[in-house]
């Protein structure tokens, strides 16, 4: 499959785990350049007031950069701070496709009804399934904050 030109994903990034790793993973797959969305933190104080993210922006910055560095071989990417929901994919006639997770696949929809409004194409979109730890669950910067499991899905208290 030939790849696209640039492609899009987003998220906190608070305690990266593998499901973001899956996620990362599938961009790079298919894309020559990804921009990655970061939320900045005003966005995670307006749009996620309920959550008790650890990290600031800076940090969550440099450990994403440092995780891709680990994992990932010769990729072109971007790191945008996220000041909205949406960030350039509602406004850039540029981006192709977007790359979400099961949970986050409900915005899309808005997104390419939004682009569709402004004349833009849709964005393709794939949609990478949620990563599990050994209970079933998902796993997610809430479980491994409360100590419940590692940033691999294993269990560390019952």
């Amino acid at each position: 499959m030939k790849k696209l030109n640039l492609i899009a994903t987003g998220g906190t990034f608070d305690y990266i785990h593998i499901g973001h790793l899956k996620l990362l993973s599938a961009a790079f797959n298919i894309g020559n350049h990804l921009i990655i969305g970061l939320t900045s933190d005003n966005f995670v104080k307006r749009y996620k007031h309920t959550s008790n993210i650890k990290n600031s922006y800076e940090t969550r910055y440099n450990n994403l950069k440092e995780k891709i560095l680990q994992n990932f071989n010769e990729v072109n990417y971007t790191i945008i701070k996220l000041e909205d929901e949406f960030g350039p994919v509602i406004s850039s006639s540029e981006i192709q496709a977007i790359v979400v997770s099961e949970v986050t696949f409900v915005k899309v929809q808005e997104i390419n009804d939004i682009r569709i409004a402004k004349c833009l194409n849709p964005l393709s979109v794939i949609v990478v399934e949620i990563a599990k730890s050994e209970d079933g669950q998902p796993i997610s910067s809430t479980r491994i904050r409360n100590g419940e499991i590692d940033d691999k899905g294993k269990i560390l208290r019952k």
